[in-house]
């Protein structure tokens, strides 16, 4: 193999670094208050953090299916962009607008009516009556407060996604910092009752969720709407919020199979958790531990799928074929060199980072376990998300919805339920199977990226 074909100069490097850098800077720091979020809970109690995890387990179907809402329209609005075409841009957004309030209205129905079941879900594992209705109750304070801030997050949904497919990732980072930072502020001082405040618990923590999103949706709504060149495509958003016909068509066409896959793989992931949760509320809470460390460390290869999502998008719309072919090779093999370097600093120190809780020796265990099998298996999940992005940024909604949430419901979610129900295996080593059936879709993904079927202008 040539050495240029999966390796570019210092040019191509500073434009990946100047899309992906700032979405970096935005979801680490999130993922890392996200991290200091949940070991203030973590010191509150076991059956605290547990209620809450289970709840964002919960709330991440609702936070991928309005990535999947929006990501149809998205599209479209990387390659108007690239076009030049601000108005497709325009009708975009309030193609997202309105497709986002029908996903929270839904949600929040279907919160009210069975959150009580849908938490109850997950306690079916070994642990006493009293841990049990402990998690409940705490689960149910946290889903209710947390309801509050679901506008708040979809709007800035709909604002942050236009604002990366248009190349613009600045401003969603400071909005994004800044509201980190007031969620930590607060969690602190309503977590604990600082400052003279009530010490509220899990509550605390869902208020001070619930304050940061609004804090980030003003900052974003306001700096986006200021007399501002950068984002002259923003002009006339609500001018109208009527979409053309052909357009809601072409969308719905592309984007059905994106909303329906974002949804059912987020249900498979709640579904993968459910079936690890059936040998114990320890395995809940190591689990937790685990998925927010994880997600501080898998910033690099999600922001660096974006990265594609944005610069291929943009040079299929201008019909640059064979230099987005060129780019993604370049950017795939970038994202899984740089995931190997950050796997093996998250292996390395995989068992310190369960120290930071005051959760019994067991789920500390299983959480040192769970970080290291994702650290051996990030170079992979690098490969795949970039794939998945390279086949969405060309149109190919149904073969990602194949390659993504089928996948996963028929072959991760099978090795899971059978290995955890039917077998005596470790839950470490069911953990370890259903990241090994992951290889099945690497040489799936491998042939069709290899195969070019993703070289497509769909806004011509």
């Amino acid at each position: 193999m040539k050495r240029s074909k999966f390796i570019g100069d210092k040019k191509f490097y500073k434009m990946v670094c100047m899309i992906a850098v700032p979405i970096m800077i935005q979801n680490g720091i999130t993922n890392f208050v996200s991290l200091l979020d949940n070991i203030m809970i973590g010191q509150v109690g076991t059956e605290q953090m547990s209620g809450v995890a289970i709840v964002n387990q919960l709330i991440f179907v609702y936070n991928l299916c309005m990535f999947g809402g929006v990501s149809g329209a998205g599209i479209f609005t990387a390659q108007y962009y690239g076009q030049g075409n601000h108005e497709g841009v325009r009708q975009t957004m309030r193609f997202k607008l309105w497709m986002a309030a029908v996903i929270t209205a839904l949600t929040a129905a279907l919160f009210l009516c069975f959150g009580t079941g849908l938490i109850n879900a997950y306690l079916k594992g070994d642990g006493s009556a009293e841990s049990i209705a402990a998690t409940l109750f705490h689960g149910e304070c946290y889903l209710n407060i947390m309801l509050i801030g679901l506008p708040a997050f979809a709007i800035v949904q709909i604002y942050s996604s236009t604002l990366r497919e248009c190349g613009q990732t600045v401003l969603s980072m400071k909005a994004g910092i800044v509201a980190v930072f007031v969620n930590l502020l607060f969690n602190y001082i309503l977590i604990y009752g600082k400052f003279g405040a009530p010490a509220l618990g899990v509550s605390g923590a869902a208020i001070a969720t619930v304050l940061s999103r609004y804090v980030e949706m003003l900052i974003t709504v306001i700096g986006v709407h200021r007399k501002n060149a950068a984002y002259s495509f923003a002009a006339g958003w609500y001018r109208t919020l009527k979409v053309p016909k052909d357009l809601i068509a072409k969308i719905l066409k592309k984007g059905s199979p994106l909303l329906l896959n974002e949804t059912l793989w987020a249900a498979g992931m709640a579904m993968l958790t459910q079936c690890y949760s059936v040998r114990g509320l320890n395995v809940v809470a190591g689990l937790n531990v685990s998925n927010t460390i994880n997600n501080v460390f898998n910033i690099v290869f999600i922001a660096l799928g974006d990265s594609v999502a944005i610069i291929v998008g943009q040079l299929l719309g201008a019909g640059k074929m064979k230099e987005a072919r060129d780019t993604d090779n370049k950017m795939i093999a970038f994202s899984v060199m740089c995931c190997t370097c950050v796997a093996a600093v998250m292996f390395v120190m995989a068992p310190l980072f369960p120290q930071l809780y005051k959760i019994n020796d067991e789920a500390r265990q299983l959480a040192k376990y769970f970080i290291m099998v994702t650290a051996v298996f990030m170079p992979q999940n690098a490969f795949l998300h970039a794939t998945y992005f390279t086949l969405r940024s060309g149109g190919k909604t149904v073969i990602t919805f194949l390659f993504d949430s089928v996948f996963i419901w028929c072959v991760s979610v099978v090795i899971a339920f059978t290995l955890s129900r039917f077998t005596v295996l470790p839950v470490i080593g069911v953990y370890v199977m259903v990241q090994l059936g992951d290889l099945i879709k690497c040489v799936i993904g491998f042939i069709l990226v290899k195969k070019g079927i993703w070289l497509q202008n769909i806004v011509e």
